[in-house]
């Protein structure tokens, strides 16, 4: 039996195929991923359509936020379904991109293990979705770069070191900004980078 959080599979094939990479094998995610991705902006804007004081530009906005990247990669690594993860040899890491991938992949397979009620029972109950006031906040990594913009600057991400297995890495990365520089750690790279931002913009008002 294996069971995603509260779901539990009884076709365990889709599950296994959902977490396949193309790299792998020909039954890979890369259909199910299709399917899950139209599935995912369905159910995400019927949440946020039931809040009738939001308009069509703020309905976008949110959709986009919750269904981005960053948002699914934590998501994807809230599941605990890494060890299950098949990369062929020519794919040497579990990258964000794919994550996210696989994290459609899953709703798909979901879907088509049961019915939409399930499917969106799973998704809400696992996803991110943050409040209006959270949405109005820019990415620390936007801000910055606003800032930079503003003051002539540049800023740099650089990757300084990658640890752990293909499967469930650990990224160093180091952002520098003029005078300033921050370091973090995190298993997806975007999240450290945004780590990275916020450290900069924390000693940037610490200074002022």
């Amino acid at each position: 039996m294996i069971k995603v959080k509260s779901y539990v599979f009884h076709n365990e094939n889709l599950f296994h195929m959902a977490l396949t990479h193309s790299s792998y094998g020909l039954d890979n995610y890369e259909r199910l991923e299709f399917l899950g991705d139209s599935i995912l902006d369905f159910l995400i804007a019927k949440y946020y359509f039931q809040d009738k004081s939001y308009d069509e530009g703020e309905l976008s906005r949110m959709r986009a936020h919750t269904v981005s990247m960053e948002n699914l990669c934590q998501v994807f690594d809230g599941l605990g379904v890494s060890k299950y993860v098949k990369l062929g040899k020519s794919c040497k890491s579990l990258t964000d991109s794919i994550k996210c991938d696989m994290f459609e992949a899953l709703v798909a397979a979901i879907y088509l293990d049961s019915n939409l009620q399930e499917c969106e029972k799973f998704v809400l109950s696992n996803i991110f979705l943050d409040n209006e006031e959270n949405l109005e906040l820019l990415d620390s990594k936007s801000k910055l770069q606003e800032y930079a913009q503003k003051y002539n600057l540049t800023v740099s991400y650089e990757l300084l070191d990658q640890t752990g297995q293909s499967h469930n890495p650990t990224f160093t990365i180091r952002a520098v900004m003029g005078e300033y520089s921050a370091t973090a750690k995190s298993s997806s790279k975007q999240i450290a980078e945004k780590q990275c931002a916020q450290m900069i913009l924390d000693k940037i008002e610490e200074k002022q």
